[in-house]
């Protein structure tokens, strides 16, 4: 048996996270520290792979206020050897995200994003990287299901689930078979549970052998292994880096042996990278003199731990934009709200962090019965996995207990009275979920427009949490019960 070696390391969900933090007084984190261990790595055995599995953009005024222009710089000197698409790369547009590939030193893969009229694809579907004599496959693969945000742009298309996205797979390995492909791996940003499903269809004929993915920012111990296939994701972040030691049978093109690990990207692992943070600094330097003021005044830290539970700090955001847009209701998406924690002193840095996306607000009148239907669907089984549903922070007033083992609604109440099947409430939903409102809602846009006009309540959710922040100082919270799951 002939065998060389492989060391593939990967990185998903970076958001923009490329600072580094203060973790229990140690250094952490931040694409100086990882560009180190990246050269470190590299220096050490030529035969190193660096794959990101999605979203590269968004989360950080670097990112944003730039459009996505200053981490394709930072990218460039971090250099990837390959990249493929999350949801988040098409936040700017995907006119925008094709001016940003032309900009970037590495190759971004995606099999599934293509021209409706033409079927024409927007990027190469795979990438064979040579090394050592080796020839190693990267296929990029994304669902419809994820990439919602594209939905405003009707000439792009995509595929609809993972059983379009395995035959995808099946057509591109099979087209390179005569090449002698040593080893097949899968960029994806579907979710871990969804890299499960899709690793359990996928012929062994085709010899997929590692699925590194991305979206729902899973910490894992060891790889899932499913159908022989080894699935992994890092997290989210530059916190830590996944990282496999391959051993490649040559012959019969497959993995012989493996060893993978989450390595701590810190102070005491990673050296700096120099030319990195005078990159970083002069971008920072520019965004500091504009981020700097203070914007809002909480009592005390709030917490986003969690974006599939209630949680203070969402909780806050949805009861400003109820108070301000006067509706019977707010569901805020939990997934609008990006940091982890925020306050005691907010600056519009913390604050554009935390929600950086802007955008219309929809009042939608929705009877008790569709409000109880929605509620049903968020809280489906498959919410509980945090992976791919979108989940949301209830505002003030609304009293909900959910039995998951009897998939029912015990309580549904509105400032102290049950929800009315047959009464109408104005409900407040941003534009992105309102653009993807049978997803999301299970709700069809004829059977709500039936209840009356909607309407725009803001065309800018961040001018009005801006405007509420300003004149509501000092904001505490407390969750009052929001949402109760029981069973």
């Amino acid at each position: 048996m002939n065998t060389k070696q492989i060391t593939l390391l990967h990185s998903n969900d970076m958001h923009g996270d490329f600072l580094v933090d203060t973790v229990d007084e140690k250094l952490t984190g931040g694409v100086s520290m990882l560009s180190g261990y990246l050269t470190q790595c590299r220096n050490e055995d030529p035969n190193v792979i660096y794959a990101i599995a999605g979203d590269m953009f968004r989360g950080s005024v670097l990112d944003s206020e730039y459009l996505g222009l200053s981490t394709i710089q930072i990218m460039n000197l971090l250099a990837p050897d390959v990249v493929t698409l999350g949801n988040h790369e098409t936040d700017y547009g995907v006119a925008h995200l094709l001016f940003l590939e032309k900009m970037a030193q590495f190759p971004i893969i995606n099999a599934n994003l293509y021209i409706r009229q033409t079927d024409t694809r927007l990027f190469e579907p795979c990438y064979i990287m040579e090394i050592d004599g080796m020839k190693i496959l990267f296929i990029g693969i994304i669902t419809d299901e994820v990439i919602s945000q594209t939905k405003g742009e009707r000439i792009i298309g995509s595929f609809i689930g993972i059983e379009d996205a395995a035959k995808e797979v099946g057509k591109i390995c099979n087209a390179y078979n005569s090449l002698d492909i040593d080893m097949t791996v899968l960029l994806t940003h579907i979710g871990f549970e969804e890299d499960k499903k899709l690793a359990a269809i996928l012929d062994p004929d085709w010899g997929v052998d590692i699925i590194v993915g991305g979206h729902s920012h899973t910490f894992i111990e060891q790889p899932a292994l499913v159908n022989d296939i080894l699935i992994v994701q890092a997290g989210t972040g530059t916190d830590q880096i996944g990282r496999f030691d391959l051993v490649i049978d040559t012959d019969e093109n497959q993995v012989a042996s493996w060893k993978w690990s989450a390595v701590p990207i810190n102070e005491f692992t990673c050296p700096r990278d120099p030319r990195m943070e005078e990159l970083i600094g002069s971008i920072k330097a520019k965004t500091d003199l504009k981020y700097a003021k203070v914007v809002a005044n909480f009592d005390y830290e709030l917490e986003h731990h969690n974006r599939w539970i209630q949680t203070e700090l969402g909780g806050v955001f949805a009861d400003a934009m109820k108070d301000s847009l006067a509706v019977d209701l707010f569901f805020m998406g939990s997934g609008s709200v990006r940091k982890r924690h925020m306050g005691p002193i907010v600056t519009l840095q913390d604050f554009t962090e935390c929600y950086p996306y802007d955008g219309k607000s929809y009042g939608v009148k929705l009877t008790g019965a569709q409000l109880k239907k929605a509620l049903l669907f968020i809280y489906r089984d498959e919410a509980w996995l945090g992976d791919h549903t979108e989940f949301y922070q209830l505002s003030k007033g609304m009293h909900v207990i959910y039995s998951k083992s009897r998939h029912e609604l015990l309580k549904c109440e509105l400032d102290g009275e049950e929800i009315d099947d047959g009464k109408i409430y104005t409900v407040g939903i941003q534009e992105f979920h309102y653009n993807n409102l049978p997803e999301f809602f299970n709700l069809t846009y004829d059977e709500v427009k039936a209840n009356g006009e909607v309407t725009v309540l803001t065309t800018s959710d961040v001018q009005t949490l801006l405007e509420y922040f300003d004149k509501n100082k000092h904001l505490g919270f407390g969750l009052e019960g929001r949402l109760e799951v029981v069973d």
